[in-house]
């Protein structure tokens, strides 16, 4: 029987951006590239926040910060151009940052609307244009998009929560990365540049989770009955940014504990 080369799932030696990296979701995946072998740079303005982040993690020298503020086109250019002078070549860059404004669809205006459309979707486009040239063969870019990119609110699961109703700019924008991620896993497959999305489910904040009931709302309308911990999200991550995801790109990983099967 010929040997049979099994490909490393963990992203060993791999250098990764991971913009908004020390929030909510992104710190438990900067934590777990890391753990996994990764030097991951958390790409953000604000390095007191990444400080508290990580001051406990035990491997928070693999672990670096990066000014980065991606609402500043500028900012963003002359971070990577940073990377660029000191020959830091990158294998991954992970899109999880966005900024919005407005949230009432009745309410909402045009600068709202337009402001969370740039938050959400032409950051994205910007980093990965001014990424490219760090980029190389077998480099894998993922784009965090949302279930409300997928399917529209259940807005029976907000009856009693209105202040936490899914604006409508806001899927509109996470729609538009999963296409975009699918645009440039297309323009970039010949120069053997991988591009996916990950589309997480409900992944209620510590804040939101004080709502009880809402957050009953939210695990009564996934399959598993529970919402989702950042953990739970971590290990897609870390299996995208490996060798063993090769030969996938341009697909859309949703991990929402079955939320937009039904």
């Amino acid at each position: 029987m010929a040997e049979v080369k099994v490909q490393d799932i963990r992203p060993t030696h791999k250098n990764i951006i991971i913009t908004g990296g020390y929030g909510h979701l992104g710190q438990a995946i900067s934590v777990s590239l890391a753990h996994y072998g990764a030097i991951v740079y958390v790409a953000a303005r604000n390095e007191e926040k990444f400080e508290n982040a990580f001051h406990e993690f035990s491997q928070k020298d693999s672990v670096h910060f990066l000014k980065m503020d991606i609402s500043n086109s500028e900012s963003i250019k002359s971070s990577f151009q940073w990377l660029q002078d000191r020959g830091i070549r990158l294998d991954g860059i992970i899109n999880n940052a966005f900024y919005a404004k407005g949230q009432s669809p009745n309410e909402m205006t045009k600068e709202d609307f337009t402001f969370t459309l740039e938050g959400s979707l032409t950051s994205v486009f910007e980093v990965i244009k001014y990424a490219l040239p760090n980029l190389t063969e077998g480099s894998s870019i993922v784009n965090v998009s949302s279930m409300y990119g997928m399917v529209a609110p259940d807005f029976k699961v907000y009856n009693e929560a209105p202040e936490y109703l899914n604006p409508p700019h806001y899927g509109a924008a996470k729609a538009g990365v999963i296409q975009l991620s699918k645009y440039y896993a297309s323009f970039l497959g010949k120069k053997g540049i991988r591009v996916n999305t990950v589309t997480p489910g409900p992944f209620p904040s510590d804040a939101v989770q004080e709502n009880k009931e809402f957050l009953k709302a939210l695990e009564d309308r996934t399959l598993l009955g529970r919402f989702g911990k950042p953990k739970d999200l971590a290990g897609i991550f870390c299996f995208l940014m490996s060798e063993a995801s090769s030969f996938i790109t341009g697909q859309n990983f949703v991990v929402d504990g079955g939320w937009t099967v039904r």
